[in-house]
């Protein structure tokens, strides 16, 4: 993700933190120094900051743990000012898998405020937690409570929020997965209107999440529509076939030169007849930006391909070429190259198969 710092890998993940999150450590430095007028009082707001996103961080390995038995891979895992975004590879197929999945996020904050309970009752003496504010209180005592808020705000069923896939997962034992998650997102969209609203009146956090909501539902139903009406259908049926190759021999002016002559960005690669790469047209630009001598394709193409059969299905295929972050996808046919997938294509087809949907 494009801002990130990468801070650290735990059990085979890598962890980001995204730079505007040095925004929130600026705005938590700021509101403590006008509480306090001190630098100790500075310091204890940003160690509590960064102590509650190591509790949102192990609430987005629960997360991506869970889906690992499930056979499903973990990308990355960011950090936003908002909480932390665990973006697996994709999300289970089966809806109690997913309500697992969905469920070990906030499972994981409520294991850490029922330690820290624990902790407090048995070392500390008074009750703390009658101290505790927005700015002060001992450090553990916030770290409770800020961990049971984590697991009842995610619990709402605010979806893409964990609450909304739980919703999700549930209705996905009785309805189509695409009409439970268009339900849970009309839910989730309901209340961040609710949010916006409250926002407006101080709370400008509120809008935020408002937003986010928002938009994040409205991208899932959406996918969930792409993936219903794909469902089925082979890829040879969407698929690019009039495109043009490249060999490893073939020169990058010679490449230039096919750009330049239509409107393809990606070119495969052959040789015997075979996939052995695909030149992108990024990996073009920045080649042909960094060196002005001579180039094969062979120098410059990406060797380490997904391809997609021609027998596919086109959900399927679609999963795999959003999940690579390209933007075509080579399809063969018993080893051979037949075809090209690319998201352009995808987006026509669909047009084509609403209008005659229409009709």
């Amino acid at each position: 993700m494009k801002w990130s710092l990468k801070i650290g890998r735990f059990a085979g993940i890598d962890v980001y933190m995204h730079l505007t999150f040095l925004l929130l450590l600026v705005w938590v430095g700021l509101i403590h120094w006008r509480q306090g007028q001190s630098l100790p009082a500075v310091a204890a707001g940003i160690v509590f900051i960064l102590a509650l996103f190591a509790c949102v961080t192990l609430h987005e390995f629960g997360h991506a743990l869970t889906a690992r038995r499930y056979g499903i891979r973990t990308r990355d895992i960011i950090l936003l000012p908002i909480g932390g975004v665990a973006r697996l590879e994709r999300m289970p197929d089966r809806p109690l898998q997913e309500l697992w999945v969905a469920l070990a996020g906030p499972a994981v904050n409520v294991v850490l405020a029922a330690v820290l309970f624990l902790w407090l009752a048995v070392f500390s003496r008074g009750a703390p937690w009658a101290e505790l504010s927005w700015t002060g209180g001992p450090l553990l005592a916030r770290l409770l409570a800020a961990n049971l808020f984590l697991a009842l705000f995610n619990l709402l069923p605010a979806f893409p929020m964990d609450g909304g896939r739980v919703l999700r997962a549930l209705l996905a034992t009785r309805l189509d997965y695409a009409k439970a998650t268009q339900v849970a997102a009309g839910v989730g969209q309901a209340m961040a209107f609710g949010f916006g609203f409250l926002g407006l009146a101080g709370n400008p956090m509120l809008l935020f999440i408002a937003f986010f909501i928002w938009i994040g539902a409205a991208q899932e139903a959406g996918l969930a529509q792409m993936r219903s009406a794909l469902s089925g259908i082979p890829v040879a049926r969407a698929m690019l076939t009039d495109y043009r190759t490249l060999t490893p021999e073939d020169s990058l002016e010679h490449a230039v030169g096919l750009t330049l002559a239509g409107s393809q960005k990606d070119f495969p690669v052959t040789a015997n007849g075979h996939v052995a790469g695909v030149l992108r047209q990024s990996d073009l630009m920045a080649a042909l930006a960094r060196n002005a001598g001579p180039l094969r394709v062979g120098e410059v193409m990406q060797r380490d391909v997904v391809l997609v059969d021609a027998h596919d299905m086109l959900d399927t295929a679609f999963l795999r070429l959003k999940d690579c972050a390209c933007s075509s996808l080579p399809v063969t046919r018993d080893d051979r190259l037949v075809g090209l997938l690319t998201m352009e294509n995808l987006g026509e087809f669909m047009r084509i198969q609403a209008a005659r949907d229409r009709r």
